[in-house]
């Protein structure tokens, strides 16, 4: 598998590939965030959704695929640092503010650093009409936070912190889109990487978890958070997975623009799950958003 991977980077089945798996990343990208922003406390589901993640991933790491060497075990300890960052960010976010406020300022500032990153770093250059994507991708990213910011009307009282923070979290989000791309890719079995990636970040966030949940009045009953933590491991997968993979197969800026469309199917789940309004302007926003990733892809 590791072999036909690596066989299609450049080629234009990588690329076709690539633009598969980052718009996949997308759509599962949206259920793992409205996942973690349900019903139980985001730290108390992060926490149960890393717990999974080790759990699953550990045989896989141990067994199926080449151990890291050297120089190896150094990245994966600074995807460790940077995405525990992101996690709390994350949480803290999510904790203030509604879901499809705080998670398109999340997402929506992430791809325009990581296609700034991507250039400084892999020498990745976007064509003029990739640019103008990207620019209708961020207004209406942006547009639609705007929106939620003045019309939502839950957690008011905390929007503006939520906001500030979701602002930070989504710089973080660039730079371990960048860094993870720059580690798969300097890992010869990019196997080895991803699965020792998902054993590795995921030993923080389980015991701060547990300590906040011991300290909780009324703690929530443990059946339900851990199979939200089983769903929320699978999607990790499937997310982190597949848009870590995408920058290994083609451009790391295309597939950080294709996956913020997770916007529009995260105000979607927000709108059908989660019981948040969503109205023409709105949809009309999310329109922008899914024009821009077109646009992107076109222009490339």
């Amino acid at each position: 598998m590791s072999d036909w991977i690596i066989s299609l980077q450049g080629t234009e089945a990588g690329h076709q590939w690539a633009m598969i798996l980052a718009m996949s990343a997308a759509v599962i990208h949206a259920a793992f965030g409205a996942l973690q922003k349900g019903m139980h406390d985001p730290w108390l589901t992060r926490g149960s959704v890393d717990f999974f993640i080790f759990i699953f991933a550990l045989p896989v790491a141990l067994f199926l695929v080449p151990w890291p060497q050297g120089g190896e075990w150094v990245l994966l300890l600074g995807a460790l640092c940077i995405h525990l960052i992101y996690k709390v960010g994350m949480a803290f976010a999510y904790s203030k503010g509604a879901f499809t406020v705080v998670y398109p300022v999340v997402r929506g500032t992430g791809p325009l650093f990581t296609v700034i990153g991507a250039w400084i770093i892999f020498g990745e250059v976007f064509a003029p009409l990739q640019w103008l994507g990207v620019a209708v991708l961020l207004s209406g990213i942006f547009g639609l936070a705007a929106y939620n910011l003045i019309h939502i009307q839950l957690q008011r009282e905390t929007l503006v912190p939520a906001l500030l923070i979701a602002l930070a979290t989504g710089a973080m989000v660039a730079i371990y889109t960048t860094y993870d791309a720059y580690a798969i890719r300097a890992t010869p079995n990019p196997f080895t990487f991803l699965a020792w990636f998902f054993v590795i970040t995921a030993i923080d966030f389980p015991p701060l978890a547990v300590l906040r949940y011991r300290r909780m009045v009324k703690p929530p009953p443990l059946r339900p958070l851990l199979i939200k933590g089983a769903i929320g491991a699978w999607l990790a997968f499937g997310s982190f997975g597949a848009v870590m993979l995408a920058t290994r197969l083609d451009k790391v800026g295309e597939a950080a623009v294709l996956r913020e469309t997770s916007t529009v199917f995260a105000a979607l789940i927000g709108w059908l799950v989660l019981g948040e309004t969503v109205g023409p302007r709105r949809m009309a926003l999310m329109a922008l958003i899914a024009l821009g990733a077109v646009i992107v892809e076109m222009g490339g």
